[in-house]
């Protein structure tokens, strides 16, 4: 393909936004926006973000967000929450950008765990949900809310004292499911279904450790004729296109009983993307009416997440002096880190300026890390007797870098620039794309 897609992610800071970001920041026929209705995490890593968009429910929005959509010819929007995909499918009309959402029947349904059991009612899969508290007769049962993802606002319900609460009387009032306890190991499905239909893509992983709802800690486990089965089923009765996901628990007997369906992103998605399963990518490809194969490498995969740090500040610089030794370096070999760094930096037009004590060898230095001299706008070598911030020069918006403490106080004493150890680059980084 020779053309640009142009894709807008809303609201684009959430965990399964940056997901998304991270599925098609380096598709090359792919231009990303982001944009969300508050500054979120989005501005850290999408280079064109549209930040206070007006809520959904401003009447302005659609107008306003139509505004965006035309004046960057918007192909493709993904959106990555349930009640936005709702409404978004729900006012497609009046959207001049294809919304990734199969259509609103679909959204209604995966927005409402009421809507998604009655429809699958008659199928074995389905958990048992009480209509009238008299029914029980075993605990535990659980609570969970008809609308709302990742598990929030769930609770276990161990006993008929507990049953009888306040807190569960009140939570059933307010639009609350009472459904039938699973004590098994849950998972979490992820599919594709082409424009014809067509189920290509059926993922199943296990959600090994949750964290505020999100599965932080997950692995591949085998596609079962039951998984298979039911994905099958829900495909066929929901009439699904593009990416989705279901989420499943075994009962006490070790059958899988269905939690939630969902089509949107799931921020975990990013496990089979390892393996060449790139949902959002197949899904924007398929809205714009291409034809699609999927390749997935057949091996087991885990992943593991944790917080992820990304830095604003008002510091300005256009020069970067960098020492080799121990900050390029780490233990004789390159750190990844650091040359991510300059990289970056040189995508900035950022000036690089190496400071080496290595003066006999630093060719052979340098081959020997498969270092480019072409990488540095200038190498300035130092003679041990030397101090180092004397062969600094043109200190006008200049940083200095270096592991050696003794040095960097050197320099900040002597030319009053900013400093940085190692460890303090990753707040160095444009992260945006």
């Amino acid at each position: 393909m020779d053309f640009k897609i142009n894709v807008l992610v809303f609201p684009c800071g959430s965990e399964n936004g940056i997901e998304i970001h991270h599925a098609l920041k380096d598709v090359v026929n792919i231009r990303l926006f982001g944009a969300s209705g508050k500054e979120d995490h989005g501005f850290f890593v999408y280079k064109n973000y549209f930040g206070n968009m007006p809520y959904i429910n401003n009447s302005s929005f659609i107008d306003f967000f139509n505004s965006i959509l035309k004046n960057h010819e918007i192909d493709v929007i993904m959106p990555t929450h349930d009640s936005v995909s709702l409404f978004l499918a729900r006012n497609q009309h009046l959207i001049s950008s294809k919304v990734a959402v199969p259509g609103v029947e679909q959204a209604i349904i995966c927005s409402s765990k009421k809507k998604t059991y009655e429809l699958f009612n008659k199928n074995t899969f389905c958990p048992f949900v009480y209509d009238d508290i008299k029914e029980i007769e075993e605990f535990p049962v659980f609570v969970k809310p008809d609308q709302g993802q990742g598990g929030k606002g769930s609770f276990l319900v161990p006993d008929k004292k507990t049953l009888y609460s306040q807190r569960t009387i009140k939570s059933l009032k307010s639009n609350y499911l009472l459904t039938e306890f699973l004590p098994g190991e849950e998972s979490t499905v992820d599919c594709f279904t082409d424009r014809y239909g067509k189920l290509r893509f059926i993922g199943p992983r296990k959600r090994n450790r949750i964290f505020g709802g999100i599965s932080v800690n997950s692995s591949t486990q085998p596609l079962t004729e039951e998984i298979k089965s039911i994905a099958s089923i829900i495909n066929e009765k929901t009439k699904m296109r593009g990416l989705w996901y279901f989420q499943i628990k075994k009962d006490k007997k070790g059958q899988y009983k269905l939690l939630e369906i969902s089509v949107r992103t799931a921020g975990t998605m990013n496990l089979y993307r390892g393996l060449g399963v790139n949902f959002p990518l197949l899904t924007v490809y398929d809205l714009m009416n291409h034809d699609i194969e999927i390749l997935c490498n057949d091996y087991d995969l885990m992943v593991d997440r944790s917080l992820c740090n990304k830095y604003k500040s008002d510091l300005y610089y256009d020069k970067i002096y960098i020492n080799l030794d121990n900050t390029i370096t780490k233990n004789g070999l390159v750190n990844a880190q650091v040359i991510s760094f300059l990289f970056n930096a040189k995508n900035n037009h950022k000036s690089i300026i190496l400071l080496t004590t290595n003066i006999s060898d630093l060719n052979e230095t340098l081959d020997r890390l498969y270092l480019h001299k072409g990488i540095f706008n200038e190498i300035i070598q130092v003679n041990f007797n030397k101090i180092k911030y004397e062969k600094i020069i043109n200190t006008v918006n200049s940083i200095f870098i270096n592991n050696s403490f003794k040095e960097r106080a050197e320099v900040a004493k002597s030319l009053n620039i900013p400093v940085f150890d190692v460890d303090a680059i990753p707040t160095l980084m444009d992260w945006r794309e």
